[in-house]
């Protein structure tokens, strides 16, 4: 959002003109959904949402914000049940799995340097390898500690590849190339459809989290202007809700989802509660098993387990050449 503001690409959205912008939670305005929750490093959309008096983005509300929130999840990373033993949510499972030399050659990671440098940024530190001053706002010396670290296990063949899509990470854990991987929640879902049992960890350390927004266009007027608006306020008005639930994802106004949903659905993906009954995903297949239960509990205690944001840090563009220097080592 920073370097959109910045390049003046996006205008300031009016929240009088989102019918239901009252009704939008408290994780993208006071970056929390409970009163103890933690904020989580890096961006947290509640730091950049309102456009400040002189021209800035804030969390001091405004009559502007720069972006509508919607679609969110907190992402970890997925294992294949049938090779690696069920770990205990909060308690035993660790970002530390993805450098744990008992997987060697069979972990995959997200070839996204604005994702993936916080997965191995956690697995570094949950394995002791080393610490960071902000993870949300690498420097450059712990950047390049991470990649000699990342450099020499890819090297000596601890990963066995990097995935592009969610297609791509289904693919590796479904052809059995990996059995610990980065991963999003569709693609532990489809696999579940699949009828490999992956899970979606829920690591001691705490989630990576993320938040889909809607941005708004500074060259757009008029008419163009008022559809924008229309879209915006049909993506919270409760059917996308429940159709995006459906594959482990979140909207901003869950309330409003609801009714899309069966209680049984509404149990299992927000309250963390068993399924009553089998559930399917979006792709029609059986997603979810009759007395399962959402792998780290309710959508609250989820995001009360928040550890960092996806970010562009102020060494973005040092990453870059570092993630490629990496890929081609």
């Amino acid at each position: 959002i920073h370097i959109l503001w910045r390049a003046n690409a996006i205008q300031p959205i009016d929240p009088t003109r989102i019918a239901l912008w009252h009704e939008v939670n408290g994780l993208t305005k006071t970056g929390r959904l409970t009163p103890n929750a933690g904020l989580g490093l890096g961006d947290a959309p509640y730091r950049l949402l309102y456009v400040q008096p002189d021209g800035s983005l804030g969390s001091s509300p405004s009559g502007g914000i720069s972006f509508l929130p919607y679609v969110h999840n907190v992402d970890s990373f997925g294992y294949d049940a049938r090779h690696v033993p069920r770990g205990e949510p909060y308690v035993t499972e660790s970002w530390g799995w993805l450098f744990d030399e008992r997987w060697h050659g069979r972990v995959a990671l997200i070839n996204d340097p604005t994702i993936g440098i916080f997965d191995v940024a956690m697995a570094a530190q949950a394995t002791g390898r080393m610490t960071f001053q902000d993870m949300g706002n690498m420097t450059r010396a712990e950047m390049d500690q991470l990649f000699a670290i990342l450099i020499k296990m890819k090297q000596d063949g601890h990963f066995c590849g990097f995935w592009t899509s969610v297609p791509e990470s289904v693919d590796y854990v479904a052809s059995g190339r990996a059995i610990v991987a980065s991963m999003f929640s569709p693609g532990v879902t489809a696999l579940n459809e699949r009828g490999i049992p992956v899970v979606y960890a829920a690591p001691k350390e705490g989630y990576r989290a993320w938040h889909g927004v809607m941005c708004l266009s500074s060259r757009t007027t008029g008419r163009v202007r008022d559809a924008a608006y229309d879209f915006m306020n049909w993506w919270l008005s409760g059917w996308p809700g429940a159709c995006v639930a459906r594959q482990g994802y979140y909207i901003s106004i869950p309330e409003r989802a609801r009714p899309h949903l069966t209680p049984a659905e509404w149990d299992y993906w927000y309250e963390g509660k068993p399924a009553a009954l089998d559930l399917r995903g979006p792709e029609g297949g059986i997603a979810v098993k009759a007395g399962e239960v959402r792998h780290g509990g309710s959508y609250w205690e989820r995001f009360s387990r928040v550890a960092v944001w996806n970010t562009v840090m102020d060494t973005y563009e040092y990453s870059l050449p570092r993630w490629n220097e990496l890929l081609l080592s």
